[in-house]
């Protein structure tokens, strides 16, 4: 869209969305149901913002974004059928592709690291990996994509996989909405963008410092012992 600054979508998300709303309101639903899609539905678009989008959508619907986007349940409804149909849309590329997924070379928007990685939570927490992986940047996008290679239920995928669009889309947009109506939050709206995709990043961190330990106990069977 002309005019419009695509840098800002990672940088000033809220001058992002209000710049499309000045422009065309109607195309603000569409811009952002085509983020959350691409986000939870295209593997090669896992560095999209998700959490932090979400919130900020739902901090503008609110009194304190002055009503300059949709109201919240239009902003959370499109939001969760979007990460729905994303998440379908995940689960039967992985049907199709197989196998085959685990031995693609990795690109510049491709890691094979990140298909391993949602692999092994998919392996330890099971069918609730569908509502867990909502809240986890990249291993969100892919967990999809695993379950159709490990060939999971039909039913139970979508069973999980509405109950984790709603908890994520719905329950993160309603957060922003009702957060952002608390003074300290509204006038301090990008240090509560910078906490929300730095609370979003803490489950990314955890799993490193446990793959890092876990390398270590590895190769070091007197660290093992000593735990």
């Amino acid at each position: 869209m002309e005019g419009i600054n695509w840098v800002d979508l990672f940088t000033a998300m809220d001058k992002f969305l209000l710049a499309i709303v000045a422009r065309n309101a109607f195309m603000v639903y569409v811009v952002l149901a085509a983020i959350f899609f691409s986000e939870t539905g295209l593997v090669f678009m896992a560095f999209l913002p998700g959490d932090s989008l979400l919130f900020v959508a739902g901090f503008l619907a609110s009194d304190a974004g002055g009503h300059r986007l949709p109201a919240l349940p239009i902003v959370a409804a499109v939001a969760f059928v979007a990460a729905v149909v994303g998440d379908q849309v995940g689960f039967w590329f992985g049907r199709k592709l197989g196998p085959a997924l685990f031995t693609r070379p990795d690109s510049r928007l491709f890691k094979q690291q990140n298909v391993v990685k949602s692999h092994a939570f998919f392996e330890r927490h099971g069918a609730k990996t569908i509502v867990l992986a909502r809240f986890v940047p990249v291993v969100r996008t892919f967990t999809p994509v695993v379950a159709g290679v490990s060939e999971m239920h039909y039913r139970t995928f979508v069973k999980f996989n509405v109950i984790g669009g709603f908890l994520w889309a719905v329950g993160i947009t309603t957060l922003g909405y009702f957060l952002g109506q608390i003074d300290v939050v509204k006038n301090n709206i990008e240090i509560a963008i910078v906490l929300v995709i730095a609370l979003s990043l803490l489950p990314v961190a955890i799993e490193f410092v446990k793959h890092r330990r876990q390398a270590k106990r590895a190769v070091d069977p007197v660290l093992t012992d000593a735990d």
